[in-house]
């Protein structure tokens, strides 16, 4: 059974919700409208081992859900003139020009336009785990096709490009301006980088037990997604602890749901205006469009999130969103004014569209 809150008129999502928990091991779903909760559950178990219910304040990794919270930030820094989306990412960090990426531009990198999708050469897994270090060796990369000139998802290294021109525009880490800046003031929990106290409250994952559909195997493919060092060990202490503003974030489902409302109030949260109607202007202009590189979709790129071109958040092409390895995402619609958010520890195979989460948005919207 679900816990938590629905309010009058969305008992169909709780339905829905209590209907899918036979197939999940834990999960969570929020909704919000105009800074208003409309839903608020969850369920299931936080553990592999079904020891552990989940609760109120579970956290769950969300992957790739994370990086539409940390485009949220990259605005946010744009609106303190900290950064334009037009700089070359070579004007604030001078050695990224390496091998043509010189012109390569803040908007472009956020769309996964710059060429550096993985590593195609080995490396020591482990270096994922130095942020500066592996940021120095995307940096030093040859671009796998011209850098501007087509979109290639990058699931780990946009969050080492982003977090460095974070860094050196802000002196300040992207995970701590989130913190200080917007989650802190708001009451939202969603971390990027997870302190070491708050771990006991994470839910643990249970892998897919069959790998995504990507179709042909190509170079930048592989060098994202398939092989040995793709990516480091997830779930451990050190990889909760630091910042991969790609990947690692932690949150609630409230919590995701309350920063994706960015999306559907233009730069709001609970009434309160985050960015200005420039800033967010830009956060969500398309950037590119067409067959990804890397991922085996058409995508509507916009400045480090994707527009609802395939459906995947509601029936409004209108809405913003993103979504994370296993099935979480979050998602902002402006025609709706709604704003929702699903983590779950049962990954799925799906890359985005997840039917779990499709399942929980179209009984949202039966309910608007």
């Amino acid at each position: 059974m679900a816990e938590g809150y629905v309010a009058p008129g969305f008992e169909r999502v709780r339905d829905a919700f209590e209907a899918g928990l036979e197939e999940e091991l834990g999960a969570g779903f929020a909704a919000v409208r105009a800074g208003e909760v409309l839903v608020d559950i969850w369920g299931g178990w936080a553990d592999r081992e079904r020891t552990r219910r989940w609760a109120r304040e579970t956290i769950a990794p969300v992957y790739s859900t994370t990086k539409g919270v940390s485009a949220i930030v990259m605005a946010w820094l744009a609106d303190k003139g900290m950064l334009s989306y037009e700089d070359a990412v070579a004007s604030l960090w001078p050695a990224f020009g390496a091998h043509g990426k010189d012109k390569l531009t803040i908007a472009q990198a956020l769309a996964h336009q710059a060429g550096v999708p993985g590593f195609i050469n080995p490396i020591d897994p482990d270096l994922w785990l130095d942020p500066p270090a592996c940021a120095a060796a995307i940096a030093a990369l040859e671009p796998m096709w011209p850098p501007g000139t087509a979109s290639g998802y990058h699931p780990l290294t946009w969050g080492y490009i982003v977090g460095e021109i974070a860094m050196r525009a802000a002196d300040r880490s992207l995970g701590a301006i989130l913190r200080e800046e917007i989650c802190a003031p708001h009451g939202i929990d969603f971390q990027i980088g997870t302190p070491e106290s708050e771990h006991a409250r994470a839910a643990e994952v249970k892998k897919p037990s069959r790998v995504a559909d990507f179709g042909e195997i190509t170079p930048p493919r592989r060098a994202a997604f398939f092989t040995p060092w793709a990516a480091a060990k997830r779930g451990s202490s050190q990889w909760r602890q630091i910042e991969i503003p790609s990947a690692n974030g932690h949150a609630t489902a409230l919590g995701v749901a309350r920063l994706y409302e960015v999306y559907a109030t233009g730069g709001e949260i609970s009434g309160e205006r985050l960015l200005s109607p420039g800033a967010f202007a830009q956060l969500v202009a398309p950037r590119f469009r067409g067959d990804d590189l890397v991922l085996p979709f058409n995508i509507d790129w916009r400045s480090g999130v994707i527009g609802n071109s395939n459906g995947f958040y509601g029936p409004n092409a209108e809405a913003i969103g993103h979504s994370g390895a296993g099935g979480s995402c979050g998602f902002g619609d402006p025609k709706a004014g709604v704003a929702a958010g699903y983590v779950m520890n049962k990954h799925s195979h799906h890359l985005m569209g997840d039917p779990r989460s499709l399942r929980l948005i179209e009984a949202l919207y039966a309910c608007l």
